[in-house]
């Protein structure tokens, strides 16, 4: 019996190879220490190539990894030697796309650290526990727009959406006065 596909970390890291936002799902690295040195080594055997205009694919330590370039970014996705190659590029795309969608096209290391949350909810939203569960940017930017929506913020900065719940929620405060 197959199992569904399963991710066994996501990485974000910058130009230099230090964390930016990481998620591990797999128990092959126990130790804060042998995950940052699987980060570095990971990013040493890449950082040569030229992954800007699309996703490349490497063996690493008997794991497929996935990754992508922008600016002083770097993204990864990362898992078992016999998982399938394209689905991991699925996720590292949606993982791109949503990073780029809520940072407003400025993907860069100052502003995915000012942004850092929403970066760990782009990555809680494409997979828990392993298991992918979004690949759609849209809908990912869209659950962590909807997870961070501020009804306090000036109705000029709200979606549309946001405007509703908002006024929605006003009714029902000034209903239950």
């Amino acid at each position: 019996m197959e199992s569904c596909p399963s991710v066994g970390n996501i990485l974000l890291l910058d130009s230099e190879g230090n964390r930016v936002a990481v998620k591990y799902y797999s128990d092959d690295w126990p130790t804060n220490t042998a995950k940052e040195a699987f980060e570095k080594a990971i990013f040493s055997k890449t950082q040569k190539t030229n992954a800007r205009s699309e996703a490349e694919i490497a063996m690493f330590e008997n794991h497929i990894v996935v990754y992508k370039f922008v600016q002083d970014l770097h993204f990864f996705v990362t898992a078992a030697e016999d998982e399938n190659e394209l689905i991991l590029a699925t996720v590292l795309q949606g993982f791109f796309d949503a990073v780029g969608l809520l940072l407003r096209g400025t993907v860069d290391k100052r502003e995915a650290l000012e942004n850092l949350d929403l970066i760990l909810l782009c990555i809680d939203e494409i997979v828990d526990g392993g298991i992918i569960l979004e690949t759609d940017a849209d809908v990912i930017a869209g659950k962590v727009a909807s997870h961070s929506m501020d009804a306090d913020a000036p109705l000029s900065e709200q979606t549309i959406s946001q405007v509703f719940a908002t006024a929605r929620e006003h009714l029902t405060r000034s209903l239950l006065q």
